[in-house]
């Protein structure tokens, strides 16, 4: 019986935080190696564990996977959660890309200054007002069912509302223009699985700290500053 998929990054969300989400939306128990010092990282290049010398890597099925996307394309394949046939998975992966454009706003906030961290918190809320959540509340408006493809549970329902979540803690009512995703949010929310990943004392990150920060910077010697976008 092969053993529980190995998650190595940071103690923190970043790229990761998407894997942890899949994951768990499968109902999937997962372990953690959290990098902590430099001499971790190097031993994992060293040993050819990284292929792009890069994390995320998961090991998975007997392979040491890298690459974000890669993974998580291969995790909603395996558990059923990349729609029925070809028109359903390319739907997903657009639906997918897109939330991935608007988190990719959130992914680099906890590394700007306090003065960027304004102006991002305003970029990030207006391009999720203005583009991305009129986008979903009008694909779930037109097609009246529960879930953004096939009307049955799948990686891009996942993703989404891990973005709502990320942009909420921006701006907490960003949703009050949205009476579908609002909808939505509360639908998927309660699914079994990912109502236990929300619960306290899972694997599921918290907002990432100055902490985490420092140990990002520390072990990928990221010693230059990020500008907002």
């Amino acid at each position: 019986m092969a053993g529980k998929p190995k998650l190595y990054y940071f103690d923190g969300r970043g790229k990761m935080e998407s894997i942890r989400w899949l994951l768990a939306a499968a109902g999937v128990e997962f372990e953690e190696e959290f990098l902590e010092t430099r001499e971790q990282y190097e031993k994992l290049l060293q040993g050819g564990s990284l292929l792009f010398q890069q994390v995320p890597m998961v090991e998975i099925d007997g392979m040491k996977m890298v690459q974000t996307r890669a993974i998580l394309s291969y995790i909603a394949a395996k558990y059923n959660l990349y729609g029925k046939d070809l028109k359903e998975r390319a739907l997903i992966d657009m639906y997918v890309g897109g939330t991935d454009d608007l988190m990719g706003f959130i992914l680099m906030f906890p590394f700007l200054s306090a003065e960027d961290k304004e102006k991002q918190r305003a970029i990030i809320v207006e391009k999720a007002t203005s583009r991305y959540f009129p986008a979903y509340e009008k694909v779930l408006k037109d097609h009246g069912q529960d879930f953004l493809v096939g009307n049955s549970f799948s990686w891009a329902d996942v993703h989404l509302l891990e973005a709502i979540l990320m942009v909420e803690e921006k701006k907490s009512d960003v949703l009050s223009g949205f009476p579908q995703l609002q909808a939505f949010k509360a639908r998927i929310s309660s699914i079994p699985t990912i109502k236990k990943f929300l619960q306290p004392g899972s694997q599921r990150k918290p907002v990432p700290d100055d902490k985490y920060v420092e140990t990002v910077r520390r072990v990928l010697c990221m010693y230059y500053d990020i500008k907002a976008n």
